[in-house]
């Protein structure tokens, strides 16, 4: 199972399209989401993250470069992993009880809680925009197109917006955490994975392969 440290930066965010700078003003690493689980699904896009976080919120910030990046879903909770999707699953503690932020490539975005094969409430769309995003494509609908593109995704995710758990802080906390890139109806469809997952067809809800995130 993968390990990896989320450090503590304290500077002021104001909106998620400052995200990123922070980041490389703080020299927050880069990580790789390439691990190929299932062999009918053999494309490897470019995919990385970073990740960090300020105590209340957890930072995220996403480069894709793919063949085929489309977009049609623009109303949050609803199917973005059948876009241009990158995902962020998160077990804050010891249970499998577990959190699924997915976002696609137009900041469209999606986040349930609860087990796994059990009814998984979605946060509600009031609070939906709680979850602060910046998209570089913008926000309307992607035509894809055979052709490589980049694009770069942040997002905000408050502490707060993690609502089957009463968390005061990250701090010091350790989780278990993956990290997917996905695209279920793209002209390629992919399925990878930042910590191995062995099932016979693809399955993010998996929490048992999940690896360990601290927070410094």
């Amino acid at each position: 199972m993968k390990e990896l440290t989320v450090r503590r930066i304290d500077n002021a965010i104001a909106s998620a399209a400052d995200v990123a700078a922070v980041m490389e003003a703080q020299g927050i690493e880069r990580q790789v989401v390439d691990v190929v689980n299932w062999a009918d699904f053999p494309y490897v896009p470019s995919v990385h993250f970073q990740i960090a976080h300020n105590d209340k919120n957890i930072l995220l910030h996403w480069e894709v470069e793919e063949e085929g990046t489309g977009a049609v879903e623009v109303h949050d909770n609803g199917r973005v992993w059948e876009d241009s999707c990158v995902e962020f699953f998160l077990s804050p503690d010891s249970d499998d009880t577990y959190y699924n932020l997915e976002c696609n490539c137009i900041g469209t975005a999606l986040l349930g809680g609860g087990r796994v094969n059990t009814e998984r409430p979605h946060l509600s769309l009031s609070r939906m925009p709680q979850i602060h995003r910046w998209a570089s494509l913008g926000y309307q609908p992607v035509v894809p197109e055979l052709l490589p593109r980049q694009w770069q995704l942040s997002i905000i995710l408050p502490v707060d917006c993690l609502f089957l758990h009463r968390l005061p802080s990250l701090g010091g906390r350790q989780m278990r955490a993956n990290f997917y890139k996905c695209g279920d109806l793209l002209p390629t469809p992919h399925y990878l994975s930042w910590s191995p997952i062995s099932t016979p067809t693809p399955s993010y809800h998996q929490p048992q392969f999940f690896g360990t995130i601290r927070f410094e």
